[in-house]
């Protein structure tokens, strides 16, 4: 038996009610908190199947890219997206990076920290 999501004009609360095809047609529906029958039907959330493609394309959306200069938490968010969508390990450089981002770490200070020569074991100077 179907079950239909419902919204109170009067209460505001959802409920649902559980009724046959042949009933949705002809009941009168009550809110059972209230006793309201100023109720609404809510329609349920659809999620679409979409393609490998069409999702790597979404996630390099020129506007979503954009904001991403401002936002390295952003960033980071998508790389890890990516990578899972890829379904592939991108090393360990990689999720060093990722997890600098997540952190907030800007891109240009994960660069000059990652491209800084590390000390040879002789180097006293740290």
């Amino acid at each position: 038996m179907p079950a239909y999501t419902y919204r109170c004009a009067q209460c505001q609360r959802r409920f649902t009610v559980r009724m046959t095809y042949a009933e949705y047609d002809t009941a009168t529906v009550t809110c059972p908190h209230c006793g309201s029958d100023a109720v609404s039907r809510v329609l349920p959330r659809v999620r679409v199947l979409r393609s490998e493609t069409d999702h790597l394309a979404a996630l390099a959306d020129p506007q979503r890219l954009a904001a991403l200069d401002e936002d390295p938490q952003a960033l980071g968010k998508m790389m890890r997206e990516m990578e899972a969508s890829l379904g592939e390990d991108m090393g360990a450089e990689f999720d060093e990076v990722v997890e600098r981002l997540e952190k907030g770490q800007s891109p240009t200070e994960i660069d000059a920290a990652m491209s800084a020569p590390e000390p040879s074991a002789g180097d006293t100077t740290a």
